[in-house]
């Protein structure tokens, strides 16, 4: 009598990219042909499932506002009891799984079990999405450097780290903040940077990318009329400037606000 072969225990942590379904890795899509198990977020193309063997095991564990599938605890455990009974566990992640994604959560949890682990890295949106709209993150004479802050922590407040840097002349890249455009405006503001360039940028990298181009002073408008919702990222700074179509959107919000 034919006994079934238990299979070996691994998690591997992969990026999915921005969104594009070509902008996953080459590596991720192997992981993903070879995986037992998929554990996918709300951020990823759905698409990418394509690539997993047909028999496998398809899990959306997505976790949008105020909309959770699974809690972060459940999930853990949900790989750990997925590995062990099922084999390889893909854990697919929306951009990378080590930038906001909780990636090293999960990772350390199944590593604490004795879980065999790997990681694939993924196309951040944090980059991705502005060079996408022809906006680089930094640029030689205009900006040194760059942050990416969360807009939301975990108690649901505006991160402190987005005052630090309104203070300082990066290009600073905020995920998960439109629900905070409000309150990001008003830190920037209380620097005097009214005049400081601003893109909001919904969808990016996929067709129905959307996008609002401004300031600090005219964002929040232009963000309204755009009828821009999430998924969006925020990026601030004088490389916003760089955009092909910011002189403009100077000119049609000076044209909605008079």
């Amino acid at each position: 009598m034919e006994t079934e072969t238990r299979k070996y225990p691994k998690l591997t942590l992969v990026g999915a990219g921005p969104g594009d379904v070509d902008l996953i890795t080459v590596k991720g899509v192997e992981a993903i042909g070879s995986a037992d198990v998929i554990l996918y977020d709300a951020l990823v193309n759905k698409e990418l499932l394509k690539y997993a063997p047909y028999d496998s095991l398809k899990i959306y564990v997505g976790k949008r506002k105020d909309k959770h599938t699974y809690s972060q605890d459940e999930i853990n455990s949900l790989i750990v009891e997925s590995a062990f009974s099922k084999g390889h566990v893909v854990r697919l992640k929306g951009g990378d799984s080590f930038v906001f994604g909780r990636g090293y959560e999960e990772l350390s949890y199944a590593q604490s079990f004795g879980i065999e682990t790997s990681i694939v890295p993924g196309i951040s949106s944090s980059i991705a999405v502005p060079e996408l709209q022809g906006i680089p993150v930094t640029n030689r004479g205009t900006s040194e450097s760059f942050w990416v802050i969360t807009g939301t922590t975990s108690d649901g407040k505006i991160s402190a780290d987005i005052a630090l840097a309104a203070k300082s002349s990066a290009t600073v890249v905020v995920l998960m903040g439109l629900n905070k455009l409000n309150e990001i405006i008003a830190v920037f503001k209380n620097e005097g940077k009214q005049n400081t360039a601003v893109a909001v940028i919904q969808n990016g990298s996929l067709p129905s990318e959307n996008s609002a181009i401004g300031t600090i002073e005219t964002i929040g408008e232009i963000v309204r009329e755009e009828k821009i919702g999430a998924p969006a990222i925020i990026v601030i700074g004088d490389v916003v400037k760089l955009h092909p179509h910011f002189s403009q959107s100077l000119i049609n919000s000076n044209y909605l606000t008079n």
